[in-house]
């Protein structure tokens, strides 16, 4: 898992605290320390739990959100990716341990805004067929268009009656198809931000040793 202070990948070690059962169900406390920052991440689960001799054993989980830190723990959006886009993904990543289908939700949106913004899709109010749009066009690398394609999976979307009215539209999601969705947009901000700047910026330092040697830049 990742910490959710200082973000650095560990294999957790649990704790797990009994608290007690409600209407609802059973509920406990787990606790992991980050080897790294020796600080505490902390997360409630409610599911078929079993405390016998003071001792837990969890069956199946339920519902599993994260206490502490309450906090993104993703990488942070990066600077290039417009504002408007990294809003949404930010708040995507905000709320998934607390929602994965509000989550999932807000990637989508984000999603669709990145294909237009990035892509110059003609708008159709519908996610799946904007989807396929790009993969028809043929313009991204095949593990990232894969990736994108998945994205119709995520909840069963492109299967959804009213798929092309509102992306928005909360659909069951497990959290690891949620988490899967942030991941894919990750990769499209390298894709489509990240890297172009970074050539960019290469190539007008390129130009400028070769203007400074006399020299034309690079056609």
């Amino acid at each position: 898992m990742k910490c959710g202070h200082c973000l650095i990948e560990f294999h957790p070690t649990e704790e797990s605290y009994y608290l007690g059962a409600d209407s609802e169900g059973n509920w406990a406390l787990q606790k992991y320390i980050c080897p790294s920052c020796k600080r505490m991440n902390l997360w409630l689960i409610r599911g078929d739990l079993e405390n016998s001799e003071n001792v837990l054993k969890i069956k199946e989980i339920h519902h599993k959100s994260q206490i502490m830190p309450k906090t993104i723990n993703r990488q942070p959006c990066p600077l290039e990716v417009p504002p408007s886009i990294a809003e949404d993904y930010n708040e995507a990543c905000l709320v998934l341990s607390d929602s994965p289908k509000a989550s999932a939700a807000l990637s989508r949106r984000c999603l669709q805004n990145l294909l237009r913004d990035a892509g110059s899709l003609r708008h159709t109010n519908d996610l799946n067929d904007e989807i396929q749009k790009v993969l028809d066009s043929h313009t991204l690398p095949t593990y990232i268009s894969s990736a994108i394609d998945s994205v119709r999976n995520v909840g069963n979307f492109a299967a959804h009656p009213i798929k092309c009215k509102n992306t928005g539209e909360i659909l069951p999601v497990d959290p690891e198809e949620a988490e899967w969705t942030l991941d894919v947009l990750e990769s499209l901000f390298d894709f489509y931000y990240v890297q172009p700047k970074k050539l960019k910026e290469k190539r007008a330092k390129l130009d400028g040793k070769l203007a400074r040697a006399g020299k034309r830049p690079m056609k």
